[in-house]
Order: C-alpha cells, then structure tokens, then sequence
C-alpha cells in the first residue's frame, strides 16, 4: 500500500521514522531514504544502528537547491536516481518490506530525479510493498494511488516568530 504524509506541517518525516520503527519492531526489513537531505539530521543516526533498517541519504544536498548551481542540481538529479533505483531493487528481490521516500514528493516536483524512471517506479513497483512517500505537495496521480493520504497543516510554528529550527526537534 502507498502511504502518503504531506503538507506545510511539521512531522512528516516524524511519521515515517515512527513507521519505520514500528515495522522494524514487528520484524520487517526497512528502506529508509532521504532525498535532498544529506544524512544529517539527528534520526539518521538512530535509524542506522537499527539491524533491520537499512538508509540511504543524498550526501550531495549540503544546501537548499535555491542555493545550488546546475552542476550541484545535476549531481543530486544523478544520485536521486541511482537511490530510487537500488530502493526498487530492494523491493523487487523482496530484501525489504517497507520502503521510506522521505522528500520523494518534492524532489519528483523540482524534476531533481529521472522522471521516466521516477514514473515507471510509480506505475509499476509501489505496490510491491509498504512504501512511503513524504514532501509538500503530492501530485493528482499519487492523491488517487494513495491508500493512506496524511495531510501535516501549520497552524502554528515558531518559525514565525523568528525562531530557527532546533536539533532534535525540527532536524
């Protein structure tokens, strides 16, 4: 089943590590991904002394893409491509049983993936098993493939008020 966790609120990742966890627990192997994160926020660390979850993070995302040259957007396009071709490889031979997209919707967005394979991976392997897909904005085609749509809202934020986000709370 795909499940779906997006919105302009916080705790989408949240939820997805809370899933991932869960799953491991219960004894499924996990396929944590990070698109446009480089690894660095404080769960990666968890997840990754965790047997049963295995992560993979895009150590090229060490800024915002707002912030990046085509050449930087390039290098994170290729590895976006080569992450989301080992996820399906993973749930084809059945060495998972969770996938975790954190951030796919966005990075499907900014087209910062290759978008043949990034649709043929929507086509035709999410309903291989448990996947998860995390970012701002699904498009119509994953609203209606969902089975799980999870939408975060801000209603209210500190970063309103000027405050910057935390360790261990926003990263």
């Amino acid at each position: 089943m795909l499940h779906i966790y997006y919105g302009n609120g916080k705790g989408k990742t949240t939820a997805a590590v809370g899933l991932a966890v869960r799953a491991a627990g219960a004894g499924m192997k996990v396929g944590f991904f990070q698109f446009l994160k480089n690894g660095s926020s404080s769960e990666i660390a968890v997840l990754k002394k965790l047997d049963s979850i295995e992560v993979f993070c895009c150590d090229k995302c060490n800024k915002f893409t707002f912030s990046m040259n085509e050449q930087e957007l390039a290098d994170i396009t290729k590895q976006h491509t080569e992450m989301l071709k080992k996820a399906v490889e993973l749930l084809n031979n059945d060495e998972i049983q969770l996938l975790v997209l954190d951030e796919f919707l966005d990075a499907y967005n900014k087209k910062l993936i290759d978008m043949e394979f990034a649709d043929y991976f929507i086509d035709n392997t999410v309903n291989k098993g448990e996947v998860v897909m995390t970012g701002r904005t699904p498009t119509e085609k994953l609203r209606e493939t969902a089975d799980y749509l999870t939408e975060m809202t801000a209603v209210k934020h500190p970063y309103t008020k000027g405050i910057s986000a935390r360790k261990g709370i926003e990263y």
